[in-house]
């Protein structure tokens, strides 16, 4: 949708006018996460505990454990179908997609958003 294609792109211009709240994953970590990241990640474990608060709670462990690695293997990681821009990627996680961008620059990761990988631009 493009509407997932355009949040995406503001988070992302946020970042690059310093005009965003992004936040550290967790305390001194070169992890950073946007605010449609972080209401979306609320939006998914809220839908995943409808079902079973052990899913979500499964789901949410798994994409930490993911995301604090994200560094060592981001060479594997594909460029992210929502850009033109070989410095973001996607993570694939469980049916869905984070697209996160690499500023080489200042050695930091911005999770932009949380996708049901389903949603095509």
């Amino acid at each position: 949708m493009k509407n997932i294609k355009l949040q995406l792109e503001k988070e992302l211009e946020n970042y690059l006018d310093s005009s965003g709240e992004f936040l550290s994953y967790y305390p001194d970590m070169n992890i950073f996460t946007s605010t449609l990241y972080r209401k979306q990640l609320k939006e998914v474990l809220k839908f995943l505990e409808k079902d079973s608060e052990a899913n979500a709670k499964s789901f949410e462990l798994y994409l930490d454990t993911i995301i604090i690695n994200m560094h060592t293997k981001v060479k594997k990681y594909k460029q992210s179908i929502y850009f033109d821009n070989e410095n973001i990627k996607n993570i694939e996680n469980q049916g869905y997609s984070i697209p996160f961008y690499i500023d080489e620059k200042k050695s930091v990761y911005i999770l932009l958003g949380l996708v049901k990988s389903e949603v095509k631009v």
